[in-house]
């Protein structure tokens, strides 16, 4: 009878190592995203890992109660050298090395399986482990939750689309870190220079040229300046050159433009995004910080930034 409930000890004992380490290595924050997404499985674990130095307590003293009581028991069976032998191979192997190898590798699983056992013992070792959780809370303070940085989100993603186990593609994944990345970029760094921008002067003729001249271009949107180039005084909707008269000899003026944003070089590309947004327009003017035009910015510009691809310019 005593080697049975040796035996039994040895595996409460490796029950409770195992769980200590496979319980903590599921934090309070991967948990709570589980359950949100509807896991029933963390749904369990969540109600006893959340008391986590109780939790602590309570697997520790049933870990080191199951060894003691082992002892006691090894030792009324045979003594000295062969006792300690024995205890060590039995705490080494079934007790630590086993558990501890098998538990963190199924710890959700093996955890909400087991979640009525451990409430069980949280409920027999509360006079003894509820004092020293409570002087632990009061120490420590509550768990602090997990929260990754840009940095390391890009890393998660890019790690999930590597894995042939993963449902993240390539062209979600370049998505992904293109939004995870645009806040941090400014106007400066995808703007189109003044030099590169095609524009044309307020007094100029709408005849065949011109309209055969925009046509070529494939712009919906341009910029309109009057007398010198940096002076824009609006933007011109090319569909509003549609049913023209080419020979009534008038001037890009005499269409209504569209008023401009005007932006600094250096603003952040999620402000000016929530600008385009809120205000529905497509393009802005950028300027220095001597108030130079330097160029312009679209909503195309950002967009293709989120995307990381290059998109036909938007209508």
């Amino acid at each position: 009878m005593n080697y049975v409930i040796v035996i039994f000890l040895v595996l409460l004992a490796g029950t409770f190592a195992g769980l200590t380490l496979a319980l903590f290595s599921l934090n309070l924050t991967e948990l709570e995203r589980k359950i949100r997404i509807g896991n029933k499985e963390a749904e369990k674990v969540y109600t006893i890992r959340k008391k986590g130095n109780l939790l602590l307590c309570t697997l520790l003293l049933g870990n080191v109660a199951s060894y003691t009581s082992m002892a006691v028991f090894l030792g009324s069976i045979t003594g000295g050298v062969v006792a300690g032998i024995t205890a060590t191979a039995l705490i080494f192997i079934f007790g630590e090395i086993l558990p501890q190898a098998v538990f963190p590798r199924f710890a959700l699983y093996i955890g909400a399986r087991t979640s009525w056992l451990v409430k069980i013992f949280m409920v027999l070792f509360y006079p003894v482990a509820a004092p020293i959780a409570w002087i632990l809370d009061k120490i420590l303070g509550e768990e602090l939750p997990v929260i990754w940085s840009k940095k390391e989100l890009k890393e998660i993603i890019k790690y999930h689309e590597d894995s042939i186990k993963s449902p993240i593609d390539k062209d979600e994944e370049k998505i992904v870190l293109g939004a995870l990345s645009f806040s941090d970029k400014r106007v400066r760094d995808v703007m189109i220079p003044a030099m590169e921008v095609y524009q044309i002067s307020a007094v100029s003729l709408i005849n065949e040229r011109l309209l055969q001249e925009i046509k070529d271009k494939d712009f919906s949107r341009i910029p309109v300046y009057f007398q010198r180039h940096d002076n824009i005084i609006g933007v011109l909707l090319v569909k509003n050159l549609i049913g023209v008269d080419s020979t009534k000899r008038l001037m890009v003026q005499d269409l209504q433009t569209e008023q401009v944003i005007r932006v600094n070089i250096n603003k952040k590309l999620d402000d000016l995004f929530n600008m385009f947004i809120n205000q529905r327009m497509q393009i802005a003017l950028v300027y220095n910080s001597r108030k130079q035009y330097v160029g312009i910015v679209t909503l195309e510009d950002i967009l293709e930034e989120i995307l990381r691809t290059e998109i036909e310019e938007l209508a």
